[in-house]
């Protein structure tokens, strides 16, 4: 096998690329997987995108490297932002032409009606009535423009308007005959876009002539299977992993863009059938996946749970309490992940009026800089009077989130019904449940099924402040019991990112043909079915 770049020759089990399509910093699986992959004797790259707040282009993640590439997007500009509509012939080409007209006929008359009262602050007089009667005509003209500037920009707001629609007829028509045409290659004319990423990723990614490509989520699949294609039309025998993080056909489509999500999905299933394994988050996504697709095994499950802090962690690690500035006998309910409106969480803040002295920690500051929702709940919190409750907290590093969190008195998950959210159990699930914090989780359906059957939170309905409230009070009131569940042999076990590890480093070697990494089996790793015995159990 290959020798590693930064190894001193010193010989792996294979090259493993891992290719994902953000900075890297604040995905804890993929840091995960890489790290466990280059302790397992894997030599690792992992390939992300750099963007604006990226401040390094490489680094290591114990035994990986990674590399941040950067992408031009030139192909992700739709058509219609520089292009006519003979929808609506008068509208400008783009929606900045229409504001720099705008704009351009307003300068023009400032200036006009500067000129009338220079002249008039400088004395008046027959001069000053000759400049007006000289600017008569301009003054007309201007006026006549800008109402013809007015009504061209209103049929550009009028034209953008319907074609983000995704019911208008002229949006479905293209989306409709692309797909009848070109099937699953549709995506090439609903979202050229995608290519940018290939056009980026493409070079290195043959440079470095892996023997297993893993690429997480959609957006990397088609990078992963065609440079598969070429590598082994060059004489490799690489081998491809497509790790699903979500079902592309429950993600929620872009408002402006109705092609988006068709696209999308015909992107994912052209090349659904490329790779030689494909691992998923949850036993419930694997059967999906695997009757979408129609995929000859049913994917590997590999949870995103938490992991041991590595050998070089410091051992300091943030006090919750502290950074929310509370003692030890104040109610703190933490929320850990990204912020979005179906996210929830704005249901955290709204109910606080009803919940004296509780407090609740959203530790959601990401480094990537894109902070506007949780910005919003801080406003929403000064609204209800309640600002000095509600704190913003960043990241910490993925193995210091369990001790961090573990500071608090429940983690809550009010996430909205989608149908992702229905599927999996998701990161923070798992470590809320490693920090032994009863849970306070919304009716989405796996998460749900797993609280009540362990015993380990209450259940509310999504969306609904008063049951969300209800359910606040039961696990304030009596913590002890809902911790209970974490005692019982085998459950926190089968959740370690050690054990999910182990199922990984199994998938890598069937592909090449070798044995697992060497060393025992976690003895209590999460077998197949274990969530959806749970899930059976619950009503």
């Amino acid at each position: 096998m290959q020798a590693g770049a930064n190894s001193d020759a010193r010989p792996t089990r294979g090259r493993v690329v891992m290719l994902v399509d953000n900075g890297v910093h604040g995905d804890s699986r993929v840091q995960k997987a890489a790290r466990s992959a280059a302790d397992a004797g894997w030599e690792v790259f992992l390939l992300g995108i750099r963007n604006a707040r990226s401040d390094v282009d490489t680094w290591r993640i114990g035994g990986a490297e990674v590399r941040l590439l950067r992408v031009p997007k030139p192909l992700h500009r739709l058509p219609r932002e520089y292009s006519r509509s003979l929808r609506r012939p008068l509208a400008y080409a783009s929606t900045t032409k229409a504001a720099y007209r705008v704009q351009e006929i307003k300068a023009w008359q400032a200036d006009l009606y500067e000129r009338r009262v220079r002249a008039q602050a400088l004395g008046g007089g027959l001069p000053a009535a000759v400049g007006r009667a000289a600017q008569l005509p301009s003054r007309a003209a201007a006026t006549a423009l800008a109402r013809w500037v007015r009504f061209r920009s209103g049929e550009t707001r009028r034209l953008r308007k319907a074609q983000t629609d995704p019911e208008a007829l002229f949006s479905r028509l293209p989306v409709r005959f692309w797909q009848g045409l070109l099937g699953d290659r549709a995506w090439r004319r609903l979202d050229p876009g995608l290519w940018d990423f290939e056009l980026a990723f493409r070079k290195t990614l043959d440079e470095l002539k892996p023997d297993i490509i893993h690429a997480n989520d959609f957006r990397m699949l088609g990078i992963g299977a065609r440079a598969t294609l070429r590598a082994r039309a060059a004489g490799r025998r690489t081998k491809l992993v497509w790790d699903a993080h979500e079902f592309v056909g429950g993600i929620t489509g872009r408002a402006d863009n109705p092609r988006w999500l068709p696209a999308q999905i015909a992107y994912t299933a052209e090349y659904a059938a490329y790779p030689d394994a494909v691992v998923t988050v949850s036993d419930t996504l694997a059967d999906l996946l695997q009757e979408t697709h129609n995929l000859p095994d049913r994917p590997a499950v590999v949870l995103n749970a938490p992991m041991a802090p590595p050998a070089e962690a410091d051992g300091d690690v943030p006090d919750l309490r502290a950074l929310c500035g509370v003692d030890s006998r104040t109610p703190v309910l933490v929320y850990s992940g990204a912020v979005n409106p179906s996210r929830g969480c704005q249901i955290m803040v709204e109910a606080l009026p009803e919940l004296p002295d509780v407090h609740v920690a959203f530790v959601t500051m990401n480094p990537n800089g894109d902070n506007q929702f949780s910005e919003a709940l801080r406003e929403r919190a000064a609204e209800l009077g309640v600002a000095d409750r509600v704190h913003l907290l960043p990241y910490v590093a993925h193995w210091q989130v369990v001790p961090f969190l573990s500071g608090a008195d429940a983690g809550v998950i009010p996430i909205h019904h989608k149908p992702n959210h229905e599927l999996a159990l998701i990161t923070k699930f798992l470590e809320y449940s490693h920090a032994r914090l009863p849970i306070v989780v919304s009716d989405v359906k796996t998460m749900a099924q797993t609280a009540r059957a362990t015993g380990q939170g209450e259940v509310f309905t999504a969306e609904d402040r008063a049951d969300y409230v209800r359910a606040v009070r039961a696990v304030l009131a009596d913590p002890e019991r809902y911790r209970a569940a974490y005692d019982k042999p085998g459950l926190l076990e089968g959740w370690t990112w050690e054990a999910q590890a182990w199922i990984l480093d199994e998938v890598y070697g069937s592909l090449l043909g070798m044995p697992a990494a060497s060393g025992a089996r976690p003895p209590a790793s999460r077998r197949p079915g274990d969530e959806r015995e749970y899930a059976a159990t619950s009503r």
